[in-house]
Order: structure tokens, then C-alpha cells, then sequence
């Protein structure tokens, strides 16, 4: 099933396009449809990470919890977990109910309603796995179904007033995240104990996280992660890598240069660093040992290595830092364009260093290099010619004017698939399609999941009018630029040992984005260093998931592998600092693009990011 959606999510911008193109009209409908896609590979995908236990978790307690201990934990988090999820279906069947009513119409003659069914169905289904998944035994699993009973009993029938329940409830949240429970739990269950406390309906969750999900440019999300997974479980990577140890094997530090720059180009596609550490870990760690580095600098380099694409577009995060951005910031010009272009010098810059660190650690020079082959290097930029180009198609496809973003990632995501498809032949059989789309289908379920309800949580905090607060105290207490970008710094740091990358950017960004205004600083500058805090993140030991795939991945020690990412940490933190008070870095591009407003002749490429404030009121009545 969710296959089948990304495959309709895939074709139908390029039908667009050519209708556009070759009958001067357009699919009026096409657009609604493509957003509700999102919606429904969202919950699919959510369903078939919780089936697989897959679901995304902040580091926990229980790597550290042996025996009776470590079950405990498991039942506690996910019965908890589960009746968090049982509330957000509850939530869900009355956005349905109340829409149901109004009657609304989706697109050729389809109710609003039947699509956002998916809402309910794939909450409970969630709940029910989470449930089940509490225990091998049917005890345990008892004990985690009872817990989420009770928990929905209370909310439904509160022996104290609602505001009694939150700070109880907030902090039995907060042990189950810490022992294990989802992420999205964490942020639905905030945004669910917070609305009860101000007796506001659940109902107005569900709201949110369809208007999250449903924004007009979230498409290009899954499609441009569909892209990177067609390369990724393809061959992709070993021409890829062959192509760049060619051409740069011969230098001092080649192999940590290819490294370095293999990590980079597939983590800007597949916009999920850890799935570049387990794609190409295998691949490039027999190559740095034989090179003669030593164990821990491989680990570190490689480690280290799996985030630096995130800053290169088409990456995931800088779309989605656009769209949450935009809604916050309406006339500052945040695009998704603007943060492709910011993303480039600085994302240069970290790999120039990292590059500069992989060759400090190599191994002292002493024999002569190997020679630069002019043959076997044309004869693997040839072979790998069709996966060199899709940067090019991308961008092509984004600055060319003839594509909207979502059209874009729509006509990357299929090139990826009709090269490693029909060209390269990677696929055995038809098969193998389904497999690809269901793992992508999976991590970005898992992502939507957080997005949607961290969207309830951003919108209590406007509400409680945090934002608004904190411009006003902030600059009270701080007066200079330079000391507040200091500040957000540390801030960041500490915000990126205990929050991913996503969550961060759905409940942060919509505090600092003010704050940053007010000191005049750009948006996309701002956004820049905002994710290189979070990809810092990536390698500390809470929230650090690169820590534990890479752990997972080589077979070793957590602690072994967060001592050796230390340098690399080190790295990025000079160039943090670099980023942050050398602003024509990031903003110089941008500022071309301002300048350049015949680019895109065709189409409004800057109206694309559609603000989420433009919704209705997240407080709807339930029925």
C-alpha cells in the first residue's frame, strides 16, 4: 500500500507537467490529491514502523538496563506510549466526525472525509502494535494494554480538575520517553496533557497534524527521500565510490577524502544520515584500515562523516526548516530555494574541514603515492555518468523554471528510480520496487508522525505566547547581535543532547525565528546555524543516533564510538563558530537569488512554501 501511494505521489507532478507543458492547462485537482498522498504514506508508514518496532526513540535508559529492569521499562514505555496513541485516535475520529458533517469535498467527487480516515485507522493500528510490543509474553503484553486502559479511563474520566493533571502527567511522560516510548509520543502527549490542563479539545490535534501533513510543499519530503533510497539500495554506491577514489585516491588522505565525500552526496539525497553509515560503513571501512588508519580514526571519520550532507540540497531538513520557518516569518522570504542555496558554502566548508581532519590522521607517508589513472578513472566517471548527474537534474528541475518543488523532487525521485531501475538493472525483479518504497516509506512515516503532532505542541507554545515572551525578555537581557548568536549557540548545543533533528525543528524554530528578526539577523542564516547545531547533535551520547547506528553497524562499544567521534565534534564546532559570524557564508547565494527574479519565468518558485498559519483555528469544537 504504501508503495502504491509514493509511486501516484511520484507520478503525478510529472503528469502535471506535461499536461502544463504540452496542453497550455493543468490538473486543478492534482495538487489536493498529492498533499492527502502525504497524508496517507505518513500514517502507513507510521503503521509499518510500529509493526517493526521501528518507530524513531530518543536514546534511552534501557541500552543501560539488564533483566527484570530492562522489561520494565519496555512494559511501562510502550503501555504508556500505546494510550497516548489511543487518545490521538480518539482525537482523530472526531476531526472525522465534524468533517463528515461539513461535507467537503477533496477532489473528483471524493469526501474530505473518507481520505482523512487513514487518521484514526493508523493511530489505533499504532496503538495496538505499541501494545503488543510491550513484551514477548502475553503477561506482559496484559500489563502494557491495562496500563493504556487506564490511562485513557482517567483522561476520559479525571478524578481531579484538568489543570491537577498535568504535571503529573507530564512527568510520567517524560519516564516513559526516557525508558524508551516513541518521540512522537513525547510531543503528541505534551501537546494532549497541555490542551487538557486549558480543558481545549483533543480534537484540535488532529487538526493540527492534518494541516501539517497536507502543506502544499511537504510532498517534495518523501519524494526526495524515495530518490536517495533509490540509490542507496542500488549500486549506486559502489560506482559512486570507485568514481571518487579514482579521482582522489592518489592525493595525501585520499581515502578519508573519499570518505568524506562519498557520506556527503548520500546523505543529501536520503536526507537520513544514519542510513549512510549503514549503506556505506560496510564499504568504506575495510578501504580506511587498509589505507592504514588507525580503528578509532575510521570510526570517528566515518561516524562523523554520516551528517555532513544534511546541509547540501536536497536534504530533508532544509525543506523542512523552510516550511516551518515560513509560517513564522511570513515576509522574510524563507524558501525553499533560499535554503537550498544558504545550505551550500557552509555545507563546503564542513566537509573542507572534515576532509582537512581525515587527512591529519591518516597514516605518516612512506612509500610513494599511487599514480593518478587517467583510464580507470574515465572509466568509472563513465560507468557512474547517470547517478553523477542527479545533483544536476535536481537542481535543474528546482532553478530551471518549468517545476515547482514538488515537481522537482517528483522528476529526481523518478529519474533515481528509471536509472538504477532500467539503466543499471540493480532491481532484480519487480519485486524489489515494493521493498524500496516500503523502507523509504517507513523512515518517513516515522518523521510525519513527529512532524504532525509536534505541530499541537508548537501551537500551544504560540498560544501561551512563548515566543512573543521570550523576544521581549531576551532583549531585555541581551543587547549586542554577537553575544545572542553566542548564546543560541549554547542554547542550540544543549537543545541537540536532547531533542532529533525533527522535533527540534518543529517546536524550536518557531521561538528563535522572532528572536533572530529581532536582531536582525536573515532567516536562512539563522537556519543554517540552527542545523548545524543539530547536526552536531547527531554525535552526542543522548540523542546521538549516529552514536548508536555506527555502534550497531561496526559492532562496537557505544562509549567506544562516542570517544572517537570527539575530534570530529571538535570540527564542526570551529566551523559552527564560522558559520555563525561570517554570515556571507550562507547568505551570499541567497542574496544572488533576490537579485535574479527572472529565474524562474514560468512559475512563482517563492510562493511554493505555503505558511501553516494559514489554516483554520487549531481550537475546532468536537462534536
Amino acid at each position: 500500500m504504501v508503495a502504491i501511494a509514493l509511486m501516484a505521489l511520484m507520478l503525478l507532478p510529472l503528469v502535471t507537467i506535461i499536461v502544463r507543458k504540452f496542453f497550455h492547462g493543468g490538473l486543478d485537482e492534482a495538487a489536493a490529491l498529492q498533499q492527502h498522498l502525504v497524508l496517507i504514506i505518513g500514517l502507513l508508514g507510521g503503521m509499518f514502523a510500529a509493526r517493526d518496532r521501528r518507530l524513531l526513540s530518543l536514546s534511552t535508559l534501557t541500552n543501560f538496563l539488564k533483566g527484570r529492569w530492562q522489561e520494565f521499562a519496555r512494559i511501562f514505555s510502550s503501555g504508556f506510549a500505546a494510550g497516548i496513541t489511543g487518545f490521538l485516535c480518539v482525537a482523530a475520529i472526531q476531526l472525522v466526525e465534524v468533517q463528515k458533517i461539513g461535507g467537503k469535498i477533496l477532489a473528483y467527487g471524493i469526501p474530505l472525509w473518507i481520505i482523512q480516515l487513514i487518521m484514526p485507522i493508523g493511530f489505533g493500528v499504532i496503538a495496538l502494535r505499541l501494545a503488543w510490543h510491550s513484551a514477548d509474553a502475553w503477561r506482559g503484553r496484559l500489563i502494557g494494554l491495562l496500563i493504556a486502559g487506564a490511562m485513557m479511563f482517567v483522561g476520559f474520566h479525571p478524578p481531579v480538575t484538568p489543570e491537577n493533571i498535568v504535571l503529573p502527567g507530564m512527568i510520567l511522560l517524560l519516564l516513559a520517553v526516557v525508558l524508551g516510548a516513541p518521540i512522537f509520543v513525547m510531543l503528541g502527549g505534551a501537546a494532549l496533557i497541555l490542551f487538557w490542563g486549558k480543558d481545549v479539545p483533543i480534537a484540535s490535534i488532529s487538526q493540527t497534524h492534518y494541516s501539517m501533513v497536507t502543506n502544499p510543499t511537504l510532498p517534495t519530503v518523501p519524494l526526495f527521500t524515495l530518490a536517495g533510497y533509490f540509490l542507496a539500495e542500488g549500486g549506486a554506491s559502489n560506482r559512486l565510490i570507485r568514481v571518487f577514489h579514482a579521482l582522489l585516491g592518489q592525493l595525501r588522505g585520499g581515502p578519508a577524502i573519499v570518505a568524506v565525500i562519498a557520506c556527503a552526496f548520500f546523505t543529501s539525497f536520503t536526507g537520513a544520515s544514519g542510513v549512510t553509515i549503514l549503506a556505506l560503513g560496510g564499504l568504506l571501512m575495510p578501504v580506511l584500515l587498509k589505507a592504514g588508519y588507525s580503528e578509532r580514526s575510521t570510526l570517528g571519520l566515518l561516524t562523523g562523516s554520516g551528517g555532513l550532507g544534511l546541509l547540501f540540497p536536497p536534504s530533508l531538513p532544509l525543506i523542512i526548516f523552510a516550511i516551518v520557518a515560513s509560517s513564522n516569518a511570513k515576509d522574510a522570504g524563507v524558501t525553499i530555494e533560499k535554503m537550498f542555496l544558504g545550505g551550500l558554502g557552509p555545507g563546503l566548508l564542513l566537509v573542507s574541514m572534515a576532509i582537512w581532519l581525515g587527512i591529519r590522521m591518516g597514516p605518516k607517508e612512506t612509500g610513494p603515492r599511487p599514480k593518478f589513472n587517467a583510464a580507470e578513472a574515465l572509466r568509472a566517471v563513465w560507468e557512474a555518468k547517470w547517478e553523477l548527474a542527479l545533483p544536476a537534474v535536481a537542481l535543474i528541475a528546482l532553478f530551471g523554471g518549468f517545476a515547482t518543488p514538488v515537481e522537482a523532487a517528483a522528476v529526481t525521485a523518478f529519474y533515481a528510480f528509471f536509472v538504477e531501475t532500467f539503466i543499471y538493472r540493480d532491481f532484480k525483479g519487480v519485486s524489489e520496487i515494493p521493498r524500496v518504497m516500503a523502507e523509504c516509506g517507513l523512515l518517513v512515516g516515522g518523521v510525519l508522525l513527529i512532524l504532525g503532532v509536534a505541530l499541537g505542541f508548537t501551537n500551544y507554545l504560540v498560544d501561551a505566547e512563548i515566543p512573543t515572551n521570550a523576544v521581549t525578555w531576551v532583549q531585555g537581557a541581551v543587547h549586542s547581535k554577537y553575544t545572542f548568536l553566542l548564546a543560541l549557540n549554547l542554547c542550540l548545543l544543549l537543545v541537540g543532547c536532547v531533542m532529533d533533528m525533527f522535533s527540534a525543528i518543529m517546536v524550536v524554530v518557531p521561538i528563535i525565528v522572532p528572536l533572530g528578526i529581532a536582531y536582525g539577523i536573515d532567516p536562512i542564516h539563522l537556519g543554517i546555524i540552527f542545523l548545524t547545531n543539530m547536526e552536531l547533535g547527531l554525535l552526542t551520547p543522548t540523542a546521538g543516533i549516529n552514536i548508536f547506528l555506527s555502534s550497531y553497524r561496526f559492532g562496537k562499544p557505544v562509549l567506544q564510538v562516542s570517544r572517537a567521534v570527539v575530534p570530529m565534534q571538535c570540527v564542526i564546532i570551529v566551523g559552527l563558530l564560522l558559520i555563525t559570524y561570517i554570515p556571507p557564508l550562507t547568505t551570499f547565494l541567497p542574496h544572488w537569488l533576490d537579485r535574479r527574479p527572472t529565474i524562474a519565468k514560468g512559475i512563482n518558485l517563492s510562493s511554493t512554501v505555503v505558511p501553516l498559519n494559514n489554516r483554520p483555528s487549531p481550537y475546532i469544537a468536537s462534536p
